[in-house]
């Protein structure tokens, strides 16, 4: 007898939902602990060597079922929300996320008054403005957003975006010297500036005024400037530390559009549609990963409207390249627009995003998608050639008796604009923090690590430059940059095992997947797609739902691309699904679903809709494998 949300189901009656193609709630057996979160399939372990947990206990199991009959959707829709935290008195105002609600007065952020008033001081008296930016989505998506909206009250700034390697972050003495010969007297940083002490106590010696808008992470000291916004600062209270630098920007401008009002700067001209920049917005939040909760959310949901009116020509141009068609989605800007962007901070112009973003000429804003599009490709070759080499020499740290709790690669001649990319797929692979290293000529290293959840990687590497083991380096729990010198590596390896070995140990033994429900083909359709894009936009703290298919023919599998696995899967009635699991031709479940055409095998991933040539279909991007005969499923 098999179980399903919590009520007997027997084997004749699943046999028939599995044929009928209704969605099926869940089905699962209680693991050997009796543990609340159920087992789903019978699934201890993967291929991927992953135990299945259903997301919720019975406890949330009530609250999806109360939240679908209060908002009259089906209890997967239910589901989705009660696991992803969403109250029952939140559930119908979550559903329609609203800017004008959720948008707090920018002048609850501390010094937002300061900075409106001094940038409006200098558009009214004519003084020239400055931006400095980043080289990253968020940077880049930030400067676009001040460069439109100056440039809609007939201002054109000087914008500056280092670049990775020869600036390396943040504001330099260097360039607020080339911005003050330039004639800027008023300097905007975004998504940077609030540790650039050197930077401004050099724009203060020559006057150049500063006003800084950024996110990150602050100590109580900060560099003398006018204003610095920043809701992460210690003194604020906003309570608006999980926006993006972007979405920080966004409130600025709408505390300067405020206060050009309040002037009567619009009296004789018309005022900025600001509604229409947050197709930027979306893209800056999404890419910079930040938590899809409260305002990020809405700016998302309410920027990907705008997006799919293509009205920002730059971000259109950007869209035909990568073969964006259909509805845009966080997927697309996180997978498809984001990359191409980032390639011209990684290993090319790094302020060609910023320039396509802003630039109503469609003739250049091709020119710039084409040129980031190339970049890319060249990026994706340089990151295959590297990642070879990296898990080369991963392979062999985890085939000794016992392997580093952080995994160290490098090499001379990698690119350092691609470490992180690499140090990403070694932490996926191999389930522990990795970091990889690209070293130049003097055997100094720029490396980028990547950590696990429960792992804290950046307090061990501010740690380990306190040992002076590093030249310098930062980061948070799940990102961290450093510089080494090459002779330090195995002191530093020694270090992190010593300083994490326990914590990579706890957090690899709980390697699970957890998943909202189980379907059938049949049940995967646009229709059960548009209830749960209702309950999106998904990223980050706000995960994608993830289904299981219990014992789903395999009807076709092949190769495509760069290791991408395309797969064709069965219905009962006759339904054919189309999934595709990503870079796992060489990895256990890619294996498995090459080796198994005609044969059952229990499928867990996530929905989207594909659109080809106009016709939407619904799409799996396939997650994870188990093989029915090794389970408890029908047990």
């Amino acid at each position: 007898m098999l179980q399903a949300g919590g009520c007997n189901l027997h084997a004749s009656a699943f046999a028939f939902l599995q044929e009928s193609g209704q969605f099926l709630s869940m089905v699962m057996t209680l693991d050997a602990a009796g543990a609340e979160r159920r087992v789903v399939l019978g699934v201890k372990k993967s291929l991927s060597a992953r135990v299945w947990r259903e997301r919720l206990d019975d406890h949330g199991l009530s609250q999806a079922l109360a939240i679908a009959q209060r908002t009259e959707l089906p209890e997967v829709v239910g589901r989705v929300l009660a696991g992803r935290n969403v109250l029952l008195e939140e559930a119908s105002g979550f559903l329609n996320p609203s800017i004008k609600d959720l948008m707090p007065d920018p002048s609850k952020l501390v010094d937002m008054d300061k900075a409106c008033a001094r940038v409006a001081d200098a558009l009214q008296a004519g003084v020239k403005i400055a931006v400095f930016g980043d080289y990253d989505v968020d940077g880049a998506t930030s400067s676009a957003l001040l460069k439109r909206y100056f440039m809609e009250l007939g201002v054109e700034p000087d914008v500056y975006i280092p670049d990775r390697i020869i600036d390396g972050y943040g504001p330099n003495p260097t360039a607020i010297n080339q911005l003050h010969a330039g004639g800027a007297r008023l300097l905007v940083t975004v998504d940077c500036g609030s540790t650039s002490f050197e930077a401004f106590e050099e724009a203060k010696r020559i006057g150049l005024e500063v006003v800084v808008l950024d996110h990150h992470q602050v100590d109580e000291s900060f560099p003398e400037v006018h204003a610095l916004v920043n809701a992460n600062r210690q003194d604020d209270l906003s309570g608006q530390g999980h926006l993006a630098a972007v979405g920080v920007t966004f409130l600025f401008l709408v505390g300067l559009n405020r206060e050009l009002r309040r002037r009567g700067a619009f009296a004789q001209r018309t005022e900025p549609r600001l509604m229409d920049l947050l197709d930027l917005v979306a893209l800056g939040t999404i890419c910079d990963v930040v938590p899809l909760k409260g305002l990020n959310r809405a700016y998302v949901v309410q920027g990907l409207k705008v997006m799919a009116q293509r009205k920002n020509v730059g971000l259109s141009c950007l869209a035909d390249i990568s073969r964006l068609s259909g509805k845009p989605t966080p997927y697309h800007l996180g997978y498809m627009l984001g990359p191409r962007i980032n390639a011209g901070g990684r290993i090319g112009d790094s302020a060609l995003g910023m320039r396509l973003l802003s630039s109503d000429d469609r003739d250049e804003g091709e020119r710039i998608a084409g040129t980031l599009e190339r970049l890319n490709q060249e990026r994706q070759a340089m990151e295959a050639v590297m990642l070879e080499e990296g898990e080369g020499q991963a392979f062999q740290k985890m085939e000794v008796t016992a392997p580093p709790a952080v995994l160290l690669t490098g090499a001379d001649g990698w690119h350092p604009g691609v470490v992180g990319l690499i140090a990403s797929r070694l932490k996926e692979r191999y389930r522990r923090p990795a970091f990889a290293m690209a070293f130049n000529e003097h055997g100094l290293g720029t490396g980028s690590g990547r950590s696990i959840i429960g792992v804290d990687l950046g307090s061990a590497v501010r740690a380990a430059v306190e040992a002076g083991l590093l030249v310098k380096g930062g980061g948070h729990a799940m990102a961290a940059g450093l510089t080494i010198e090459k002779e330090k590596v195995p002191e530093f390896e020694a270090f992190l095992t010593v300083q994490l070995g326990h914590d990579v140990e706890q957090a690899s033994a709980d390697h699970e997947l957890t998943v909202d429900g189980v379907l059938t083909p049949a049940g995967a359709n646009l229709s059960l797609l548009d209830m749960l894009e209702q309950a999106g936009p998904y990223g980050a703290s706000h995960a994608e739902p993830v289904f299981a298919l219990p014992s789903v023919p395999i009807k076709f599998s092949k190769v495509v691309g760069q290791g991408h696995v395309s797969v064709t899967l069965g219905g009962n009635d006759g339904t054919n699904l189309k999934a595709i699991a990503f870079k796992a031709e060489d990895q256990p479940h890619g294996k498995a679903l090459l080796q198994a055409r005609g044969k059952p095998l229990h499928i867990a991933g996530s929905l989207s809709v594909d659109t080809w040539q106009g016709q939407a279909k619904p799409s799996l991007r396939i997650i994870d494998v188990a093989d029915p005969a090794k389970g408890q499923f029908g047990a």
